[in-house]
């Protein structure tokens, strides 16, 4: 059975104080069992300390990025020994800001699943549509070549150590939220696509999250849908109280 997931990406937000405060609180939050599985993203400087905060907790660690290369002359870049090294379990590939503002591709996004895995981290695997793209009926189209390409080279053993975000680009941080049923569609195209590369069986067995103003109020909606497995979550994850409000109404199936 696949998991129902929760993960905030906590983006370029919260200095160290800050981080050691959310963490702290979040973890009191989630304490209890029959919880989904838990997973903050705070930024680079501070995953050495979060990672020890959360340690024997319900709560993962992930990065929010990685280069796919273990070191070289890559200034600013972050390789996915040093994400080991540091204890991290999980880390966010694809990413719609990567995508926009850093020159991410699909190509680059392949690179960077297939060395994460390589060392025995997880990726979130993120896609998703433009508003142009959706608008000229092309969003399915869209994700499909990107989980196509991400997934390029993985094999039938590694599929179901990677979790897939549904992020539409034009819900990122707008406000706007795709309704259940535009989410539901375009996550259940996400794994129809997976089991056309490896079977229906490990299809199933892949977490589909939703991703963009992602809330407490749309949560249980969204995570009742029968492909939506959780969610990816932006601004509202960077408050102890409403990313626990989330998790608290997230539908485990």
């Amino acid at each position: 059975m696949r998991k129902t997931i929760i993960a905030g990406n906590w983006k370029m937000n919260h200095t160290g104080a800050e981080v050691r405060e959310t963490l702290s609180a979040l973890i009191g939050y989630v304490a209890d069992k029959g919880m989904p599985e838990v997973i903050v993203a705070p930024v680079f400087p501070y995953l050495g300390e979060a990672v020890s905060l959360a340690k024997e907790t319900g709560v993962r660690i992930a990065a929010q990025n990685m280069h796919w290369k273990d070191s070289g002359a890559y200034t600013g870049e972050v390789s996915p020994a040093m994400l080991v090294d540091v204890g991290v379990s999980h880390v966010i590939l694809g990413h719609s800001e990567r995508r926009t503002y850093f020159n991410e591709t699909d190509g680059t996004v392949n690179l960077k699943v297939k060395a994460a895995l390589a060392h025995g981290l997880m990726p979130v695997l993120c896609c998703g549509e433009t508003l142009e793209q959706r608008e000229r009926g092309s969003a399915t189209a869209v994700i499909e070549a990107q989980i196509a390409t991400a997934l390029d080279g993985i094999n039938r053993e590694e599929i179901d150590r990677i979790i897939v975000a549904y992020e539409p680009v034009w819900a990122i941080g707008t406000g706007k939220t795709a309704g259940v049923a535009e989410a539901q569609e375009a996550c259940s195209a996400i794994r129809r696509k997976i089991a056309g590369l490896y079977g229906k069986d490990l299809a199933a067995a892949v977490s589909v999250l939703y991703g963009g103003s992602v809330k407490a109020e749309n949560i249980a909606a969204l995570t009742s849908a029968p492909d939506i497995d959780g969610g990816l979550v932006g601004g509202a994850s960077l408050k102890a109280d409403d990313f626990a409000a989330i998790i608290q109404h997230a539908v485990i199936k």
